[in-house]
């Protein structure tokens, strides 16, 4: 039986009066990718930032890799081996592709504290590593972010991601702001990730995506999980059902 990878259970969070998440039980389990979907407010992204440390939840427990946690910060939850591709990327534009991978956990040739000597040729190396692992293609890794289309920048947070991502990935809308041969191209990525064995978590508005690439897909509605459903035992129209509230699925759990 797979080993579940992260585990939630009555995950909560209040804004003062305004609950915008409710009681959310959700399972991943290793090499699965689960869709999150729901409405714009439904509470997908309050989810993901409660698991990642970016937010402090109101009520509920997590556990991670057989761990019960509490992340401080996404810091923490990068170190225990949770990357997140968020909607803004995090990409600092002004530096080139192994400066974006390695930001934050640079490579020293030296230890010197401020007057650390980087190991670049090492960084790029594993850059050039990474990339091809993900499938990801950019033409020049000494362009500065900037530079680079929508879809390379896509690629290279994503990149970052998988090549230190050691037990799960979470993908906030990755192709959101990209054309279809961008999307492709981040698409193909994902399947990569799934053939790795690297478990994945992917919110989306996009069903055809969505059930392209996912094992199960998971629907909030109004804070709350309303569905936890097998791609091959729904459609398109099922899954809108949940959304919009025509359908509720009495005994909800996002746990198998």
């Amino acid at each position: 039986m797979a080993k579940t990878i992260l585990k939630t259970e009555g995950l909560t969070k209040h804004y003062g009066g305004i609950q915008a998440l409710v009681d959310a039980d959700f399972e991943i389990k290793e090499g699965e990718h689960i869709a999150i979907v729901g409405d714009n407010g439904a509470g997908k992204s309050t989810f993901v930032r409660q698991i990642t440390g970016v937010e402090q939840r109101t009520g509920g427990r997590v556990w991670f890799d057989g761990n019960e946690v509490h992340f401080q910060g996404p810091l923490e939850a990068r170190h225990a081996g949770m990357e997140c591709v968020f909607q803004n990327l995090a990409l600092a534009d002004d530096l080139d592709v192994p400066a974006n991978l390695f930001l934050g956990r640079e490579k020293l040739l030296v230890n010197l504290g401020p007057f650390s000597i980087l190991d670049r040729r090492g960084m790029r190396k594993a850059t050039e590593d990474g990339l091809r692992a993900t499938g990801v293609r950019i033409p020049r890794l000494d362009y500065a972010i900037r530079r680079m289309s929508g879809g390379q920048r896509q690629g290279v947070a994503i990149a970052r991601s998988a090549t230190f991502a050691s037990k799960l990935i979470i993908m906030d809308e990755p192709t959101a702001a990209l054309g279809v041969q961008e999307t492709a191209q981040v698409e193909n990525i994902i399947r990569s990730l799934k053939s790795r064995g690297i478990p994945l978590v992917l919110i989306s508005h996009n069903l055809r995506q969505v059930f392209d690439l996912v094992d199960r897909i998971v629907v909030f509605r109004r804070g709350h999980i309303v569905a936890n459903l097998r791609k091959e035992e729904t459609d398109g129209n099922d899954v809108v059902a949940y959304i919009t509230g025509v359908k509720t699925q009495n005994t909800a759990s996002a746990m198998i």
